[in-house]
C-alpha cells in the first residue's frame, strides 16, 4: 500500500507531501489543476521514463520518494536485490536534473530504472485514462487476457519453443542452402582437429615443459650451487656453519647456568641449528634427484619445439592448445550434426510438435479464461446502463507464431438481440470507454497488486452510470487500496478519502497543489463539480445527499 508521496520541483509542483490511507480515494479539481500530474510523478518514482523537461521550470531537478508498506513477497525481493530495510517499509526515490541526468534509489540504495520498474509492477497497477485505446489493438487483447488468467508462465513457454523450433528450422533453410560451404567448412575443422589430437597437448604440460627445460639446461649450474651451500653449512674442510653453530650453543649451554639471562640468546640460536640441519637434509636429498641428462633435455626441447609451432599455426598461446582443440572439437561436431539433413529435420520435427503441444495447452487455458472474463464483463455491463449487451471474446485459429496458435479478439453486443462484432467498429466512445472501465475494476480484482490507480478512465460517463461506476471503484477499495482522478461528483462522493488539486499564480508562475478535504470541504468540491462556478444552496443540497449515500 502507497503511504506517502513527496513531490519537489515536478512540471508546475513546487513542494508537496501526501499521506494516504486504505480504501477509496479520488483527486478533483478544475480542469488543467494538474490532477493527473500525481500519476505522472508517481509513474516516475515507479520507474517509469523520464526527461529534463519534467523539472519545474528554473530548479535544479525534480526529486520523487514513494513509500511503501511491504509484504512478505517484496521482502524477499528486496532481500535478493540487497535492498532490504529494517523498517518494513519499501522507499522508492527518483531524482532526474535539469540536464535530463536520472537517478534511483531503493530504500536509500541505488537502484537502475529496470530494478524502480520491476519493483513498481509489483506495487501499483495504473489505469490511464486512454487505457481504452489499447483495448482496441489485437496485442493488447491478449494481454491483457493472458494477464487476467495468470497465463505468463505458459507464454513465456510457448515464446522459447517457437523460438527453438524456428532457429532449427533456420538451420536446415540454410545448410540446404549453403551445403558446399559447410562441407568446406567441416573439412577445414576435421584437419585442424586432426593436428591436435596428433599434438596430444595437456592440460598444463606446457608450462611443466618449460619448469623441467629450465631445470635440465641449468643442471650443471643447479648442481654445483646446491653442493657449494651444502659444503658451506655442513661439509667444509674449514668450520662449516652448523659445526660453529652447535659448538657454540654448547659453549652457552654451559655459561646459561652460570647466569640465566643468556638463555634468550640460546632459544633462539637452537632453532637455527635445527634449520640449518634440516637444510643439509634437504640438500642431500635435492642432489639424489639433480643429475645432467643431455638426452632428456633434448627431448624437452623438441617436444618445446612442438607445441610452440602449433600455437604459432593456431593463433593461441601454448598453454591453451587444450583448450582450443576442445573448441574445435565441438564445432566440428556441431557441423557433424548439422550436415547430417535427416537428423536436422527429425530434430526440427521433434521441437516443432513440443511447440504444439505448449501451445495447445495455452489455448485451452485461454479457452476457458475467455468465457469468464466474458461472462464477468457482461455482468458489468448490465449495472453500466448497457442492458441486453454482451461481452465475447474470440480466438481465431492463426498461423503458428511466438505468442500461439490464434488470434484474440474482443466483442461486443451495445443491446439485445445483436450479434456481436469487433469491439472497435461497434462501440461509441461512451460504450468503450465503460466497458474499459469494467474490464479494468474486473482484471484488477483478480491481480495481487496491492495500489490500483484509475487516471480518469471514468470519461465519458455520466448520471446515474457514474453512481455506479463510483460503487465499483468503492467496493474495489475494501480489498485494495484504490486512487481515481476523476471529474465526475458521484464517483468522487464515495471516495473514503478526498483530495482537491488547483493551481495558482506565485511570483509569476503557475504552481499546482493539492489539499486534503474534511467534510465541509468535500460538500464544497462536490457542489463544485455538480454546479460549475456558482454554488448555490441547491448544488449544496444535492451534494450532501450524494456524500450521504
Amino acid at each position: 500500500m502507497l503511504r506517502t508521496l513527496s513531490i519537489r520541483d515536478f512540471v508546475i509542483v513546487d513542494s508537496i507531501e501526501l499521506d494516504f490511507s486504505s480504501g477509496f480515494t479520488v483527486f478533483t479539481g478544475e480542469t488543467g489543476a494538474g490532477k493527473s500530474i500525481l500519476i505522472d510523478a508517481l509513474a516516475l518514482a515507479l520507474g517509469g521514463r523520464g526527461d529534463a523537461s519534467v523539472v519545474r521550470e528554473g530548479a535544479a531537478k525534480a526529486d520523487i520518494s514513494a513509500e511503501f508498506s511491504a509484504s512478505p513477497e517484496l521482502a524477499a525481493w528486496l532481500a535478493d536485490n540487497e535492498c532490504a530495510s529494517e523498517e518494513g517499509s519499501i522507499l522508492l526515490r527518483r531524482v532526474i536534473d535539469s540536464a535530463g541526468r536520472s537517478k534511483a534509489f531503493i530504500n536509500g540504495i541505488t537502484a537502475t530504472a529496470t530494478q524502480l520498474r520491476e519493483l513498481g509492477e509489483q506495487l501499483v497497477d495504473i489505469h490511464g485514462q486512454h487505457a481504452h485505446q489499447s483495448l482496441l489493438k489485437a496485442d493488447a487483447q491478449r494481454t491483457l487476457l493472458d494477464n487476467q488468467a495468470g497465463l505468463q508462465k505458459e507464454v513465456r513457454a510457448v515464446a522459447a519453443a517457437f523460438k527453438s523450433w524456428r532457429a532449427l528450422a533456420k538451420q536446415r533453410e540454410e545448410f540446404e542452402t549453403n551445403a558446399r560451404n559447410v562441407l568446406l567448412e567441416r573439412e577445414r575443422l576435421e584437419w585442424q582437429v586432426g593436428e591436435l589430437d596428433k599434438l596430444a597437448a595437456k592440460p598444463g604440460e606446457w608450462s611443466e615443459v618449460t619448469q623441467e627445460h629450465s631445470r635440465l639446461s641449468h643442471a650443471a649450474a643447479l648442481i654445483e650451487g646446491a653442493q657449494e651451500a651444502l659444503n658451506l653449512i655442513s661439509e667444509s674442510d674449514t668450520a662449516p656453519m652448523l659445526s660453529q653453530l652447535s659448538s657454540l650453543n654448547s659453549r652457552l649451554g654451559k655459561l646459561v647456568d652460570l647466569d640465566a639471562g643468556l638463555q634468550p640468546v640460546l632459544d633462539v640460536l637452537e632453532p637455527a641449528r635445527i634449520q640449518l640441519q634440516e637444510a643439509v637434509y634437504a640438500l642431500n636429498d635435492y642432489l639424489g634427484r639433480v643429475e645432467l641428462d643431455p638426452a632428456r633435455l633434448q627431448q624437452v626441447e623438441r617436444r618445446m619445439e612442438d607445441l610452440h609451432a602449433a600455437a604459432r599455426k593456431f593463433h593461441v598461446d601454448a598453454d591453451v592448445l587444450p583448450e582450443e582443440f576442445e573448441r574445435l572439437s565441438e564445432q566440428l561436431q556441431q557441423l557433424a550434426d548439422a550436415s547430417d539433413l535427416d537428423a536436422l529435420r527429425a530434430q526440427e520435427e521433434q521441437r516443432k510438435q513440443g511447440y504444439l503441444t505448449a501451445a495447445q495447452k495455452l489455448s485451452k487455458a485461454r479457452t476457458k479464461a475467455a468465457k469468464a472474463l466474458s461472462a464477468a464483463v457482461t455482468a458489468a455491463m448490465q449495472d453500466l446502463s448497457m442492458s441486453g449487451g454482451r461481452f465475447e471474446i474470440a480466438l481465431h485459429a492463426g498461423e503458428p507464431a511466438a505468442y500461439g496458435l490464434e488470434q484474440v479478439e474482443f466483442l461486443v453486443a451495445g443491446h439485445a438481440g445483436t450479434t456481436p462484432r469487433a469491439l472497435a467498429k461497434v462501440a461509441s466512445g461512451g460504450e468503450l470507454a465503460r466497458i474499459a472501465l469494467a474490464i479494468s475494476v474486473i482484471t484488477s480484482s483478480a491481480t495481487a497488486t496491492p495500489t490500483l490507480i484509475f487516471d480518469e478512465v471514468d470519461s465519458g460517463i455520466g448520471g446515474g452510470v457514474a453512481e455506479v461506476v463510483g460503487r465499483l471503484l468503492r467496493k474495489l477499495g475494501q480489498d485494495r487500496q484504490v486512487l481515481c482522478v476523476t471529474h465526475l461528483p458521484q464517483v468522487a462522493s464515495q471516495a473514503n478519502q478526498h483530495f482537491e488539486v488547483s493551481k495558482q499564480a506565485r511570483g509569476g508562475k503557475t504552481v499546482s497543489s493539492i489539499t486534503p478535504l474534511d467534510a465541509n470541504a468535500r460538500i464544497e468540491e462536490i457542489a463544485r463539480m455538480l454546479g460549475g462556478l456558482e454554488i448555490t444552496a441547491t448544488t449544496r443540497s444535492h451534494a450532501r445527499e450524494l456524500l450521504a449515500s
